[in-house]
C-alpha cells in the first residue's frame, strides 16, 4: 500500500516543527532526524520504505532548518534542547516510545536521546556520525580529522559564514553537497530544492547556531546506550574518519555496526535499498524481542 505524505506544524517544548508524516496511523514510530545542511527530504528513500513496512513515521525540519521556527540566541540550539523537541514529538504522537533514526547532525541529536532519555527510546540507529564522547580523546587514532573538521572552526565565526555559504546563489553550499557525494545524488532538481529550505529567513544562521551551540557548551557526560543500538557507515565520508564508527560501538552494551565501502557520507541516499533493509530488519528484531 502507498502512503501519502502528510505536512503537519507539531507544537513542541516551545517550538513549531514541520513535520512530514507517512505510514498507518496505528503503526510502531519511527522518528527520522536529518543532519546539515538538510531537512526532512534528506529522507525522501526512507520514507515510503518504512511506511510500507507498517511504520508511522515521523520526519521533522528540526529547528532552524526550512520551514520550522528559527528561535534566535545560541543558546537556543544546545543539545539538550533539542533532544527535547524530539521528546515532545513523541508525545505529540500519543506514544511513550519511539525508534529513533539519525543522519549526521540528526546522529548527534539520536546519540543524546539513547544516552540520556532510554526509557523513550525503543533502539537506535546511528548513520555517519559518531559518539560525541569518542572523538576528542581518540583523535590520535585518526590525525586526518582534524583537517576534515576545518568547517566547524569556520563556522564559530559570526556572520561571515552565513555570507559565504550563500553568496553566488548558495554556490559554496550547493558544492558542498555534490562533491563529498556519489554523482547523481544530489542533481539539479535536489540541488534546487535544498537551496530554496536554506533561503528561508533566519534559516542559515539557525542552522550554523547548532555548531556553535555545541562548543560553546558541550556535554560534559555521557552514561553507557543500554538499549540495542546500529551504526549504519559510508566508508568515504569527507567529513568524518570511519575509525570513530568502531570505537563509538563502545558506548554500547548491543551495539552493530554495518559498514558500506562504496558510499560517501550521504549513505541513505547511495545506498537507499540496502540501508531501508537494514533499518526494516532491525526495527522487526526489536519488536520481535521485546514481545
Amino acid at each position: 500500500m502507498t502512503y501519502p505524505l502528510e505536512h503537519h506544524d507539531v507544537l513542541t517544548n516551545g517550538v513549531r516543527l514541520h513535520v512530514v508524516q507517512c505510514g498507518p496511523a496505528d503503526g510502531p514510530l519511527v522518528v527520522l532526524l536529518h543532519g546539515f545542511p538538510e531537512y526532512w527530504f534528506s529522507w525522501r528513500a526512507q520514507l515510503p520504505a518504512l511506511a510500507a513496512a507498517g511504520y508511522r513515521v515521523w520526519v521533522p525540519d528540526q529547528r532552524g532548518y526550512n520551514l520550522s521556527d528559527k528561535p534566535v540566541g545560541v543558546e537556543s540550539y544546545a543539545l539538550p534542547t533539542l533532544a527535547a523537541d524530539i521528546i515532545g514529538l513523541i508525545d505529540a504522537a500519543g506514544q511513550a516510545q519511539a525508534a529513533v533514526v539519525g543522519h549526521d547532525w540528526g546522529g548527534i541529536v539520536a546519540w543524546y536521546l539513547a544516552a540520556h532519555h532510554p526509557g523513550r527510546v525503543a533502539n537506535t540507529t546511528i548513520i555517519n556520525v559518531p559518539h560525541p564522547a569518542v572523538v576528542g580523546p581518540n583523535i590520535w587514532q585518526a590525525p586526518d580529522q582534524l583537517l576534515r573538521s576545518w568547517y566547524i572552526a569556520f563556522f564559530q565565526l559570526p556572520g561571515l559564514p552565513e555570507r559565504l555559504i550563500s553568496r553566488r546563489n548558495w554556490q559554496f553550499g550547493a558544492a558542498m553537497l555534490v562533491r563529498s557525494s556519489r554523482p547523481g545524488t544530489f542533481g539539479p532538481a535536489e540541488v534546487a530544492r535544498y537551496k530554496a529550505a536554506w533561503s528561508r529567513p533566519g534559516a542559515i544562521t539557525g542552522m550554523l547556531n547548532w555548531y556553535r551551540a555545541l562548543l560553546r557548551a558541550p556535554v560534559s557526560y555521557w552514561p553507557r546506550i543500554g538499549q540495542p543500538l546500529q551504526i549504519i557507515w559510508g566508508e568515504h565520508d569527507a567529513f568524518l574518519n570511519k575509525k570513530f564508527a568502531q570505537l563509538s560501538l563502545a558506548e554500547c552494551a548491543q551495539g552493530t555496526l554495518h559498514y558500506f565501502p562504496e558510499a560517501t557520507h550521504w549513505v541513505q541516499l547511495e545506498e537507499a535499498g540496502k540501508v531501508n533493509a537494514l533499518l526494516v530488519k532491525f526495527l522487526r528484531q526489536e519488536a520481535a524481542a521485546i514481545s
